[in-house]
């Protein structure tokens, strides 16, 4: 395994134990102390994990990977939910984004897309979106207009925050939102880690017609820090797996409809496309 997948796990281990040890990692990664103890100092030097005596553990207690490190994490089913959402989006929309793997997925999708290529030089989607990698990695779209809200960028997640993003959304009319979250429940809604992420994800929201929650299965039931939006104003979930018959009641009684992705196509989880770094 290459460094950087093995530090993916790392991070995987540090945030779900808080804490692990040198022998711990040593064992779930099958390579030697002295590799891991390079990776936990290569870690510590980006200030993403505290290196301990022995080990390293967590930063704080709403641990928050980097994008960069949550590219692999379910791959197959991100590219899975991104392809159903993009199969939701009609010729000339406009598509609010915010930002995370799995709408960086559904940009791909919406990039990749001739049914949505409704002729030479004239624009088949406008995506809006606080995202500075989907910006990017859009410009290059020819049948795609991007506009990107103002505000402050966030180096955990590449989006931009502050009330700039209220504010430059204000003026716009959006025909559908797809919002990745970090967590749907019954009773919370739609949440994510960030408080200045959820703001600017429930600005997106307001500002569009129909909001897509695109979350995989292990998001669900789940609920973190800051709301975006309750249950009852989500128009679609789409998602990866079945949900459970409560959950599935759930959405039901908030007038959610459920979208259940096909299975990603052999090859089309190979990896994400090049990003500024990468949109949980």
């Amino acid at each position: 395994m290459i460094q950087q997948g093995r530090l993916n796990v790392v991070l995987e281990l540090v945030g779900e134990r808080g804490n692990v040890s040198i022998a711990e990692v040593s064992q779930a990664l099958g390579v030697s102390t002295a590799t891991v103890r390079r990776d936990l100092n290569a870690l510590a030097e980006q200030g993403l994990v505290t290196r301990t005596h022995g080990g390293a553990s967590a930063l704080g207690s709403a641990y928050e990977l980097p994008l960069q490190y949550k590219i692999a994490r379910q791959a197959e089913a991100k590219v899975a939910i991104a392809r159903a959402v993009a199969d939701l989006i009609e010729p000339g929309e406009s598509v609010g984004l915010n930002g995370g793997t799995t709408t960086s997925e559904v940009a791909r999708m919406l990039g990749r897309s001739e049914r949505l290529r409704v002729g030479p030089d004239k624009v088949g989607v406008t995506i809006v979106t606080n995202a500075l990698n989907i910006a990017y990695e859009m410009s290059v779209r020819d049948h795609i207009k991007i506009v990107v809200t103002g505000g402050f960028p966030r180096r955990q997640s590449y989006e931009l925050v502050g009330p700039l993003v209220g504010a430059a959304l204000r003026g716009f009319s959006l025909n559908t939102a797809v919002l990745g979250v970090d967590g749907l429940s019954a009773a919370f809604g739609a949440t994510t880690i960030h408080e200045g992420e959820a703001d600017a994800s429930s600005e997106i929201a307001a500002v569009a017609q129909r909001v897509i929650v695109a979350a995989d299965s292990t998001k669900l039931g789940r609920s973190t820090f800051a709301r975006i939006r309750p249950m009852n104003e989500i128009d679609i979930l789409v998602t990866d797996a079945e949900v459970s018959p409560g959950f599935a009641a759930d959405l039901a009684a908030a007038g959610v409809e459920l979208v259940v992705a096909a299975p990603a196509e052999a090859g089309e989880a190979d990896g994400p496309g090049p990003t500024s770094s990468d949109a949980d």
